[in-house]
């Protein structure tokens, strides 16, 4: 049986600047942004390519977490320098790109071991991690 992983959910201050940031700085798609009920806002958007989603929401069943709570979600990306390149062009507060210290890969330095940090506008943090050939 496969088990997916499916959502995540990232508690924020202020939907509209997350929306914002996620959909405008990130390029992440906007699945859906809906008010089901008065008070409750849900709104689901995907990392290109991703199978898994970002919820960000406020009300009713919204689990109630702190905003800036989550720490370490990670992306992956087979081209980390494009990667870097393309969140810099967009605004994003990005690190430089950064080699972790192991055993050297078989080709680009960075696979699998080359990453970049950056945080949301409340405080979540992300890794973008390069792996373009899996083993």
């Amino acid at each position: 049986m496969n088990w997916t992983l499916e959502v995540v959910i990232v508690p924020v201050s202020d939907v509209d600047r997350a929306k914002d940031f996620y959909a405008n700085k990130l390029g992440f798609h906007v699945d859906h942004d809906v008010v089901p009920s008065p008070g409750m806002r849900i709104c689901q958007l995907t990392p290109p390519g991703s199978g898994c989603s970002i919820v960000i929401g406020a009300g009713g069943t919204v689990p109630k977490m702190e905003p800036g709570y989550l720490k370490g979600l990670q992306l992956v990306v087979p081209d980390l320098r494009r990667a870097h390149a393309e969140l810099v062009e967009r605004g994003v507060d990005v690190s430089d790109i950064q080699v972790l210290p192991g055993p050297p890969s078989a080709g680009d330095p960075l696979d699998n071991a080359g990453f970049v940090f950056f945080d949301d506008p409340d405080g979540n943090s992300w890794a973008i991690q390069q792996i373009s050939n899996r083993a």
